[in-house]
């Protein structure tokens, strides 16, 4: 197995980025398209626990917008040419409490895709 293949990390990088500027914009078809859509896909956050895709849009929809946030340390790594994980570190805009984000990312027919999700604040117990 090839760890951090030059080109499989490139297009995973490229892709959470994409979704970095989705989620600040608030652009939920773009969240939308790099989630994989499927009941399999989970997503975990500072006060929300989704299984499948349909409750992750619906958790979107409702949510009136992103928090505003910066990125710290990132840690993408890929595993294969069809497999990687995503790490980061953020700071909420005007503030200095750090929060984390996990993402293991799959590469489909149609592209990389999140399938599981993991987001988490200092102090809190989520």
């Amino acid at each position: 197995m090839t760890i951090d293949d030059p080109q499989a990390l490139a297009e995973v990088t490229a892709a959470f980025h994409e979704y970095e500027r989705a989620l600040m914009a608030d652009d939920i078809p773009a969240m939308d398209r790099l989630f994989h859509d499927a009941p399999t896909t989970v997503r975990y956050g500072v006060g929300e626990v989704l299984y499948g895709i349909d409750e992750i849009r619906e958790f979107r929809k409702g949510r009136g917008g992103s928090p505003q946030r910066r990125l710290g340390r990132v840690a993408i790594t890929t595993y294969g040419p069809d497999l990687a994980t995503a790490n980061a570190e953020f700071f909420r805009e005007g503030s200095e409490r750090r929060g984390r984000q996990s993402q293991n990312w799959v590469r489909f027919a149609d592209g990389w895709k999140v399938v599981a999700a993991h987001v988490s604040l200092e102090g809190t117990s989520s």
